[in-house]
């Protein structure tokens, strides 16, 4: 029933499998306390509709190369999650974007032809599989209330993901999106810790902009989420602070890098 690794998996799959009554009769979801493969990872993908929430406690920055995507921050630097320890456990009560909170499922096309996206899950999570708690997938051959759950929630993300691309195509049509660099002096040192290899917003061509062009966005609420993501730039040095605090502060001259795509 294992199906053969796949390549080119979005962050944190492992493998995809579609979810079927015949396969997967017996099969459960349960709920996990630890989450490994989030205990190294330091951006995570964002949707535009969680910029608000988000940017209360996390940076929002964009990823390098052409098609980039908005990116939460919980370390500066690769390897550094300053919310999750090493086993995998949030250590500090904050926002879980919805990327993270969809796994290990999410929908996928079984075909490059296809048309409909089918329920898929990464059969190596250890949230799934024949135990005997949990919740079924399946009540005989219909989807159970769990799955009928998940399906929604997955559809909403991929909802959320189509407004999150049209608004990076308005940042990019307009020329907003700039090479982000960010410099944090710490007492007593003499060179400042300088972040790069992101994208940033540049504030400068926003105010530039014509008053109609800003009159539009802040109508369709798209000047919001601009504005979510500059505010939120400040939790960098609120990060940074948190990793001098667990001893994960990198020399000076580091860079913001290794940042995934989904």
């Amino acid at each position: 029933m294992a199906s053969a690794p796949q390549p080119n998996l979005p962050l944190f799959y492992n493998d995809l499998m579609p979810l079927n009554s015949n396969d997967h009769a017996n099969f459960k979801t349960r709920a996990i306390e630890l989450a490994p493969w989030l205990a190294k990872q330091h951006a995570v993908p964002l949707t535009v509709d969680e910029f608000i929430q988000a940017q209360r406690q996390l940076p929002i920055v964009f990823s390098s190369g052409e098609n980039s995507l908005p990116l939460a921050l919980f370390g500066l630097n690769e390897g550094v999650n300053t919310y999750v320890d090493e086993t995998g456990k949030v250590i500090e009560q904050v926002y879980l974007p919805a990327y993270i909170r969809r796994y290990p499922f999410m929908l996928a096309r079984l075909r490059p032809d296809a048309e409909e996206l089918s329920l898929c899950f990464d059969p190596t999570a250890e949230s799934v599989g024949e135990f005997e708690d949990g919740e079924p997938f399946f009540d005989g051959k219909e989807p159970a209330q769990a799955t009928k759950t998940i399906l929604e929630f997955c559809e909403s993300f991929e909802q959320a993901g189509q407004r999150t691309q049209a608004f990076m195509n308005e940042l990019k049509e307009h020329g907003l999106l700039m090479d982000g660099e960010v410099a944090i002096q710490r007492p007593g040192e003499d060179k400042p810790f300088v972040y790069r290899g992101f994208q940033m917003i540049d504030a400068e061509k926003l105010r530039g902009l014509r008053g109609d062009q800003l009159r539009k966005w802040n109508e369709s609420g798209l000047l919001q989420l601009i504005y979510a993501h500059l505010f939120s730039l400040e939790q960098m040095r609120v990060i940074f602070a948190r990793q001098t605090s667990q001893g994960t502060a990198p020399q000076p001259q580091a860079q913001l890098n290794g940042v995934p795509t989904a």
